[in-house]
């Protein structure tokens, strides 16, 4: 099947009434469907095209997986499908990916936290260079309060390079480095409105930390910049009149940094936070809400979009696809997951703050270990107050070599990334002691990148339940092969799916007696 090919002349066909035929016509999406009566009056059935007798009792409109979600959204981003793929960090979103979502006239971005700077720039020049007639892609910017400097640095970065979008993920309060991406570039247009260089998509989870991005820039910061020299005054002035952000991503019970909220109690909230503030502040363009977390399936995207998503943002299930920046062996575990493989772990990059992120659990024992690192660090002040009694097995079974060698690894990870960190250790040994921790958590997610053998207990995978949904959904079919896991198949067969489902919910408002197999989009490959 494509999604590209445009419907020829409706054809003349009778109308059907048995189970399945009124399930194979619900199923014609791109065509309209009449809702017809049977000779007794009473039957319901479905005719496509030109209808040869009867009465027609109502008629829905043809319907496309781009209509799916808010027409301004694509629009604002140059886009055919109101669908992304979101950032996974330490590279996992590729820059492969990035520009497969771009060249597929949907919108990807590129998995920059937990990377070096270094790593970072090399991935904006590699996919300025190739998309520079593209405005669909973007980069992640972490919100990382353990390294506010390397933070404001990869900002610097990505506004250096006009980098079009910016996902703001995982951030509490806003910092000087999400307001220079929402500031930096903005101007008055020829029609006298405000003109946006680069649009922010703000990651969140919490109505307060929503209500910070439907807001304009908080002035003390905005002139700050300014002092520093990271904004003009006009730059400055235009930011107070506009939204940190031009759209929210409500991101529900996913994969990562999660608090673990339902997306149907979640996204309406957020929605009539956004309509309270906007007019409040008089905005004149549009903020989209879009929808993230358990999107795995085309029931789910479906239903997103039924709660006024205005485009959705799939992550864990992308980890799958062919240009997933982790290893065969990681991709294998993440493809036997099911619904339930999950647990809760201690994240590397907030571990003092006890924040906490989804990880797979099938096949690691990584949630436990990293626990139980939690556990210690919570009730001793520094590495020499644990006793031996605890101390031996983590450094046996979960860290795999004495206290002193972990530290000397870290010594040499931080003095090329940032040495502050070795010197507030020095002062500190309760920041030692975490350094010590983090290693392991750290180290972790990149053993499941570079799919290191004899660590694979140790894999940290990040990982929702959509993804247990998607290998259910997927079992048996054209996406159970993992070499048919491109992130577009992915993409084009949940989009696809979710339009059918629509189509069928639909009808059924009506009273059409659709049977069960009309609530069922299998995969197969789409161009």
């Amino acid at each position: 099947m494509s999604v590209l090919a445009a419907p020829g002349p409706p054809a003349v066909s009778p109308p059907v009434f048995d189970p399945e035929g009124i399930a194979a016509r619900a199923r014609i999406v791109r065509e309209a469907v009449h809702v017809v009566s049977g000779p007794d009056g009473r039957e319901l059935g479905l005719a496509t095209g030109p209808v040869p007798g009867g009465p027609v009792l109502g008629t829905l409109p043809p319907l496309y997986p781009e209509w799916l979600g808010g027409r301004t959204f694509c629009e604002a981003h140059g886009v055919r499908f109101p669908y992304v793929a979101g950032e996974m960090a330490n590279g996992i979103a590729t820059t492969r990916m990035v520009s497969a979502m771009a060249r597929a006239e949907m919108l990807g971005f590129f998995g920059a936290g937990g990377l070096a700077y270094a790593e970072v720039e090399r991935a904006v020049h590699t996919l300025a260079d190739e998309l520079r007639s593209h405005t669909n892609w973007g980069v992640n910017l972490i919100h990382s309060p353990a390294e506010p400097e390397l933070e404001f640095r990869v900002a610097q970065l990505l506004v250096g390079r006009e980098v079009p979008r910016i996902s703001a993920s995982a951030f509490m309060e806003l910092t000087p480095a999400v307001v220079l991406c929402a500031a930096r570039g903005l101007r008055r247009g020829a029609d006298g409105g405000i003109v946006r260089r680069t649009r922010i998509l703000a990651k969140v989870s919490r109505p307060e930390v929503a209500a910070r991005f439907l807001s304009p820039a908080p002035a003390a910061l905005l002139d700050r910049l300014v002092a520093q020299g990271e904004l003009t005054r006009e730059e400055a002035e235009l930011a107070a009149r506009v939204p940190v952000a031009e759209d929210l991503t409500v991101e529900a019970d996913s994969g990562g940094h999660t608090d673990n909220r339902p997306l149907s109690v979640l996204l309406p909230a957020i929605a009539a936070l956004r309509d309270t503030l906007c007019r409040r502040y008089g905005y004149d363009g549009a903020v989209g809400v879009g929808a993230a977390g358990g999107l795995g399936t085309p029931d789910a995207v479906a239903a997103a979009f039924a709660l006024g998503a205005s485009y959705v943002v799939v992550g864990s299930v992308n980890q799958t696809a062919t240009e997933a920046g982790l290893s065969d062996e990681a991709k294998a575990m993440l493809c036997e997951a099911d619904i339930a493989d999950v647990a809760m772990a201690p994240a590397a990059d907030m571990f003092e703050l006890g924040v906490q992120l989804q990880v797979l659990s099938r096949g690691t024992m990584f949630a436990r270990r990293a626990g139980r690192l939690l556990a210690a660090y919570r009730a001793y002040g520094s590495l020499e107050e644990i006793p031996p009694a605890v101390r031996a097995p983590i450094e046996r079974e979960v860290l795999r070599a004495p206290f002193d060698e972990v530290w000397r690894r870290t010594v040499a990870f931080w003095e090329g990334r940032d040495p502050t960190e070795i010197a507030r250790a020095a002062s500190d040994p309760k920041h030692r002691m975490a350094l010590v921790f983090r290693w392991y958590l750290g180290s972790s997610s990149r053993w499941a990148i570079t799919g290191e053998a004899d660590r694979r207990t140790d894999y940290q995978i990040w990982c929702g339940p959509a993804m247990g949904a998607f290998n259910r959904w997927t079992a048996g079919t054209f996406l159970a092969e993992p070499a048919n896991r491109s992130v577009v198949q992915i993409a084009l067969n949940l989009l696809e799916g979710a339009a059918v489902l629509t189509r069928a919910h639909q009808l059924r408002t009506y009273g059409v007696p659709l049977p069960p197999e009309s609530f069922a989009c299998t995969p197969c490959a789409l161009a």
